[in-house]
């Protein structure tokens, strides 16, 4: 360590306020000299000790993930700032600042030319990735931004009569060839985003919503929608999402920007238009583009058509509740429940069976905390009013199938005969299925069913499901994923398909394994199983010549496999597509649990789809002898 500690005895940072860089002479920098330098793109929220914190704060050099950085903490030893030195030539060039103890932030010198050239929001303050090209502190381009944080965006620009800003978070004609959508909505796009680029100036200059004390509060939209590749031509899948709405607050008093549609181009989001700007939403045309109609807005997404007043305020105090987790108190849980049913009073008629759902959604929630139990009695007389008062036969099964759920969640969590539980459940899913056959929720009662079958040894029964599933409900979600499961279980003796890009970017064929004996292994950073059994693999992989591992992560963040790996790489092919358990490697095969492996033959064909380490080196002698 005390090499390590004399090389970075020169700290190098950079200057908000400048570009050239400044330098920390002494060997052992102090707490002040460190917190005095702040993240280049100013809107961060990070902790900012005062004179009587700076006090407690302590400065040292740590290794953290096999780099060496000087660490600031706080009194209770809190971490506040971790300045690194990544590829060891004395110079800083990682700079992370924290909140609560969290990476939200990092300026990166990816060049190591002692200036700032990217900028990443992380963990609770958001996935932005931006590249500042010419590093002179503006973001140039977005590697990586999120729908909501879009808008964030687009509110900024307005705000600061920023072009550039808006520039960046618009369509460019090089992204529309991206899309692969034909030509005729090609054009549509090309003609829409000059047309933006040419207008926003004149727009921003003439409106009076938004003031430099705006301050950008939620996104609101209807739930993605996917356009299948072949419409009009197109050559992709396109994901959408049609009149968004940016939700604002100036002077105290919410608004509403119509944000019009957004499309995803890779790991980003795009704006195709410029805002309508106008007071109040009553007044925001409808603007769809990807779909003939708007669709039903779905409030459990944060979503509400044309919000009074009074509305709005019980919204964003329920938004500033975050999500439900095993922490949320009775009261937290019992204020929930009690706005979701004030809002729902509040909603337009087409809007409140959306609320009534979010209700039914949050109880069930709530009592699977284990902070909630008298929420179970509340979720069946929500299914009886559902049934008597609003008589909504459809809304009152879309609570009973969560009321059912709850209780099963609560007889797990208590000590008995695991297997009478079980029983029960299959018994009162299959009685729910019978009488809900013509509502959406009896099909993911089949799911559960088949599920419950499968993990306990039924699989005759499990395929009986799946297979009802996936013929009598061609427009269930869950159509595709129980035909997966139907593959899966009847795979013994077949090929299973399997193509796609490697996290390296060449393409991949499980049929170009062929005369080698493959173990396909579905894993993820959070299943500590799939990740124990990783070792033993590398182990037999080295023992056995035409033997090969293929790893597919099912992973919903990207980063957080690209992190495991970059640490515990066991260098064998892996595949990754956006989506984690739902996820076209995970649908296409129905896997429901990880970790999930195959062992397959030289020929191509499936030994095992349930195969553990333990057991592998067995079959692998059989296999290779």
């Amino acid at each position: 360590m005390a090499n390590k500690l004399s090389k970075l005895s020169v700290l190098v940072v950079v200057s908000l306020s400048v570009t050239a860089s400044g330098r920390l002479q002494a060997a052992n920098p102090t707490v002040a000299e460190a917190l005095a330098f702040q993240p280049v793109q100013k809107d961060v929220q990070f902790d900012k000790p005062d004179g009587a914190e700076i006090a407690k704060c302590t400065i040292k050099a740590e290794k953290i993930a096999g780099k060496v950085g000087w660490v600031v903490r706080d009194g209770a030893g809190q971490m506040l700032r971790n300045f690194v030195d990544t590829n060891a030539d004395n110079a800083v060039d990682q700079w992370s600042y924290y909140k609560d103890g969290v990476e939200v932030y990092r300026d990166i010198d990816a060049n190591f030319n002692r200036k700032v050239d990217q900028c990443r929001w992380l963990n609770t303050a958001g996935t932005r990735w931006g590249l500042d090209v010419n590093e002179d502190t503006k973001i140039d381009q977005w590697k990586s931004i999120s729908a909501e944080e879009v808008t964030a965006e687009l509110v900024a620009a307005i705000r600061d009569h920023d072009r550039a800003r808006f520039e960046h978070v618009l369509l460019n004609p090089k992204e529309i060839k991206l899309l692969g959508v034909g030509k005729g909505k090609a054009d549509l796009l090309a003609e829409q985003i000059e047309m933006a680029l040419g207008s926003f100036p004149k727009i921003v200059s003439a409106q009076k919503l938004v003031t430099p004390g705006t301050k950008w509060v939620s996104f609101a939209g209807n739930q993605p929608g996917l356009v299948p590749a072949g419409t009009d031509d197109s050559t992709a899948d396109l994901n959408v999402y049609e009149n968004v709405m940016a939700m604002i607050e100036t002077d105290g008093k919410p608004q509403a920007i119509s944000v019009g549609a957004i499309v995803r181009v890779k790991d980003t989001w795009r704006l195709i238009d410029v805002p309508q700007m106008s007071e109040g939403t009553a007044d925001h045309e409808s603007r769809p583009f990807f779909f003939p109609v708007p669709r039903t807005e779905r409030p459990d997404q944060n979503v509400v058509a044309k919000p009074n007043e009074k509305m709005q305020k019980l919204m964003d105090e329920l938004q500033k509740m975050g999500e439900i987790t095993p922490a949320s108190t009775p009261k937290e849980l019992t204020r929930r429940c009690e706005l979701i049913e004030e809002i729902a009073g509040e909603a337009e008629a087409e809007g409140k069976n959306n609320w009534y759902r979010q209700l039914a959604d949050t109880l069930s929630a709530s009592v699977q905390t284990g902070n909630y139990p008298e929420g179970i009695d509340k979720l069946k007389s929500l299914s009886d009013r559902y049934r008597t008062v609003l008589k909504d036969e459809g809304l009152a099964f879309y609570a009973e199938f969560r009321f059912l759920t709850a209780e099963h969640g609560q007889a797990l969590a208590k000590p008995g005969d695991f297997a009478k539980v079980q029983a029960k459940w299959i018994d009162d899913l299959k009685a729910f299925v019978d009488a809900a056959k013509k509502y959406p929720d009896s099909a993911d009662a089949m799911m559960e069913l088949a599920i419950a079958e499968e993990f306990g040894g039924s699989e005759d029964e499990a395929k009986k499901w799946y297979e009802t599933l996936a013929t009598d409900y061609p427009d269930s979600p869950l159509h595709r994923k129980a035909e997966g499961a139907r593959l899966r279980l009847d795979s013994i003796g077949k090929s299973i398909p399997l193509q796609g890009k490697l996290v390296t970017g060449e393409k991949f064929d499980l049929a170009q394994l062929k005369n080698k004996v493959v173990l396909v292994q579905y894993w993820a950073t959070w299943c500590e199983p799939c990740k124990s059994d990783m070792p033993l693999l590398k182990d037999l992989r080295a023992k056995f010549k035409n033997f090969e591992v293929v790893g597919v992560c099912l992973d919903a963040d990207k980063e957080a496999m690209t992190s495991f790996l970059k640490e515990n790489d066991p260098h064998w092919p892996q595949l990754f597509e956006d989506g984690g358990l739902d996820s076209r490697f995970a649908v296409s095969l129905g896997i429901q649990t990880l970790p999930t492996m195959f062992l397959i033959d030289k020929q191509g064909k499936v030994v095992s789809r349930n195969i553990r380490g333990e057991g592998l080196e067995t079959e692998l002698k059989k296999l290779l002898k």
